[in-house]
């Protein structure tokens, strides 16, 4: 209900999209640019020429208040952020949009949602930013109908600990609206997803989302106290603790959790002061192996580098951060007190594996920042100019790592039928493992995009799943990623999950189709 309106098919806000002209020029420069034939560059789709079907129920008349089922509600609900969901969306392809779309502002509003969808037979959707890649937020269900409860009128700093450095914030607090609220007692929570702008805190908890921090405290996990969530049945909120040891942990069935087993309203996170130094460099490599040796020796040092991503070659020369042929390692530290000796030790330890250090804060690590951070935007130019630009990620031992990368790359080229490029970057590092991130970027098959991009993925699942890495790291497993996380995880665990979702939800109408099947 904000008046600023996102874009109802892309990433951003409706007043932050290009020009056509401009759409039209960068996507020919993008194409130039990634060595494909020359192509049309097509018009983004406008709302007014997009046909829904009807909604097939109206919200009772004491929540019609804060409910809405508009074309533009519906349309901007209908799918999160992934590549299958812009063509669709750029298509005007919206085929399950939900009927209705809820924005409940306390927890007495979505307990009258909830209660209705039971009595009307509708799917409920919880929504945080929309910037699901895995088919979370879809109302693709077998309801007969579906209504997206959307949490961003829930989002506020509600109390603040500043002994043990926790505050208690409603899940539909986006990631800048949450640390300026923080900002105001000094503190920080730090946790810094590619989708920041947009994603919110109850998404980041049930989607068990990566952050900033490339070792350490990597994921949404290590800064969880407590979580609370409204279910069919009642409340579920555990007691807020820095650790127990009392049986399975109520708060890790909820992260990861996707929203089936409740709709996370609120939770107790760990804050901090914000960092008072700060170090910062990039390391050139002749290629992606003794790079991938250094943060390997890096990941258990303890040194704890906040940054620790490495570039391939072509990664790292396609955003122009570094010379043809060279692997990158962005390199850095943060804390209260300062840093520079251990960016110093660390710089040392990459020089045993043949790295050179370019200048700190240099050109290089700044030019990947900002391609990194522009690249959400990017994507809808990419759409427009016929060119498949997918992500996905995963994570397997070190051991394993140098043949695993070969292999999901070999595989996934081959998938592209000898056009276009795969690029890797490590983005997470453990003592044991680290977590590999691909990019898929080709010429798109007009017309036949999706089935180009069943194609990819199923190939790209495949040579993960049969070289032993997870089927995703931080991205989560919505409905994409379900056959091979199905395949993954144990057949005892499956039935408990689907127990504790009978037990909380016994209708079946949260996320129907999300980890279980309806």
């Amino acid at each position: 209900m904000s008046k600023r309106r996102r874009n109802f098919w892309g990433w951003g806000f409706e007043d932050q999209q290009p020009r056509p002209a401009d759409v039209e020029e960068a996507g020919r420069g993008a194409r130039e640019h990634l060595g494909f034939e020359p192509a049309e560059v097509e018009p983004a789709p406008r709302l007014e020429d997009i046909e829904l079907p009807p909604p097939r129920i109206e919200p009772p008349a004491w929540l019609a208040h804060f409910c809405e089922h508009d074309a533009y509600s519906r349309a901007s609900h209908a799918y999160g952020r992934a590549y299958r969901d812009l063509v669709r969306a750029f298509r005007g392809r919206f085929d399950h949009p939900p009927d209705v779309v809820a924005h409940p502002g306390d927890e007495r509003e979505l307990e009258q949602v909830l209660d209705w969808c039971a009595e009307a037979g509708a799917a409920a959707i919880p929504f945080g930013g929309g910037t699901s890649v895995v088919g979370g937020v879809e109302p693709r269900v077998p309801q007969d109908a579906a209504v997206t409860i959307d949490l961003k009128r829930m989002n506020r700093v509600l109390e603040v600990d500043p002994v043990s450095r926790a505050a208690r914030i409603q899940a539909g607090a986006a990631g800048p609206e949450l640390e300026e609220q923080l900002k105001a007692h000094g503190l920080t929570l730090r946790h810094y997803p590619q989708s920041f702008e947009f994603s919110t805190l109850g998404g980041w908890i049930a989607t068990r989302a990566g952050g900033h921090f490339a070792t350490l405290h990597t994921r949404i996990d290590d800064f969880v106290e407590s979580v609370r969530a409204i279910t069919p049945g009642g409340a579920w909120e555990s007691r807020r603790l820095p650790g127990s040891g009392a049986g399975p942990s109520p708060d890790r069935l909820l992260i990861g959790s996707e929203g089936i087993l409740g709709v996370i309203t609120e939770a107790w996170v760990r804050v901090q002061e914000p960092p008072a130094f700060k170090e910062s460099a990039a390391v050139l490599f002749d290629a992606f192996d003794p790079g991938a040796g250094a943060v390997r020796e890096l990941a258990q040092s303890r040194l704890f580098p906040s940054n620790c991503r490495l570039l391939d070659p072509g990664e790292a020369a396609l955003t122009g951060a570094a010379p043809e042929g060279k692997a990158m390692l962005v390199l850095g530290f943060e804390g209260p007190h300062d840093v520079s000796g251990a960016m110093v030790e660390a710089i040392e330890l990459c020089r045993d594996h043949g790295g050179e250090a370019r200048e700190r804060r240099g050109e290089s690590e700044g030019t990947w920042r900002e391609a990194f951070l522009r690249a959400p935007y990017l994507r809808d130019t990419l759409v427009a100019a016929g060119i498949l630009a997918e992500t996905f990620e995963t994570a397997v031992t070190w051991d394993r790592l140098a043949g695993f990368v070969a292999g999901v790359r070999e595989r996934t080229e081959a998938a592209l039928g000898g056009e276009g490029r795969v690029t890797c970057r490590l983005t997470h590092a453990y003592p044991d493992g680290a977590a590999p991130y691909f990019t898929v970027l080709a010429p798109a098959r007009r017309g036949s995009e999706l089935e180009q991009w069943d194609e990819v993925k199923a190939a790209a699942s495949e040579a993960i799943a049969a070289a032993g890495g997870t089927i995703t790291h931080h991205h989560a497993v919505g409905r994409d990623h379900r056959p091979w996380y199905d395949r993954q995880r144990p057949d005892p665990f499956a039935e408990a999950l689907r127990a504790a979702k009978a037990a909380v939800d016994p209708r079946g109408m949260l996320n129907p189709g999300v980890l279980l099947d309806p």
